[in-house]
């Protein structure tokens, strides 16, 4: 009897813990979540008109992204992808 109730005592505590097992590399991750490391759109968009996108800072330390066409023209990546992509953007 002394032995039976540590015993017992374990495997309550053992079933109480549960059994989560960490997410691992295999399984898919949250698609509400978005991927890290994923490239920007916009500046994927003006690297495929042939332009070169530019990460510039404003005064305040912010970035934001230009798109630097072939023809020298610089616009901002977002208003660029936006105007040329209609609501082709997901």
């Amino acid at each position: 009897m002394k032995r039976f109730f540590p015993l017992m005592a374990a495997l309550g505590l053992a079933a109480c813990a549960g059994s989560q097992t960490p997410a691992s590399a295999s399984e898919p991750a949250d698609a509400s979540m978005p991927a890290v490391g994923a490239a920007n759109p916009a500046s994927v968009y003006c690297v495929q008109q042939g332009g070169k996108s530019e990460i510039r800072k404003n005064q305040d330390g912010s970035e934001y992204g230009v798109c630097i066409l072939p023809d020298g023209k610089e616009v901002e990546e977002w208003a660029y992808y936006r105007a040329n992509n209609g609501g082709n953007n997901k």
